[in-house]
């Protein structure tokens, strides 16, 4: 009986000992996921949308980029696409998550 508590206080340690970024990365694929953003976008590759790793880039440095992203996925304005097109982006539903995905993309 003891043996098992002290493997579950074991595991549960190093858990939480595991850096912020790779608790943090695991919270932004789920919402990745659960908003369907990667219908059009991707970490690395431009899709319908423009790749994370592009995004980041495109923010890197300006102190008003968590703000800019926030109102970006909450307002659903419209976005052109490589082919000219324009579509209005989707409002993302988990406002809690969008904060530590903000952060994931601009971190990438």
């Amino acid at each position: 009986m003891r043996m098992t508590s002290i493997a579950t206080m074991a595991l549960a340690g190093a858990f939480l000992a595991l850096p912020a970024a790779a608790q943090d990365a695991e919270a932004a694929q789920k919402f990745l996921k659960a908003e369907n953003c990667t219908k059009c976008h991707s970490v690395d590759k431009t899709k319908k949308g423009p790749a994370y790793q592009k995004v980041a880039g495109k923010y890197k440095g300006k102190s008003d980029a968590e703000a800019k992203l926030e109102t970006f996925l909450t307002t659903s304005p419209k976005v052109k696409l490589d082919d000219g097109s324009e579509e209005e982006h989707k409002v993302v539903k988990d406002k809690g998550a969008m904060h530590n995905f903000i952060k994931w993309v601009l971190a990438l």
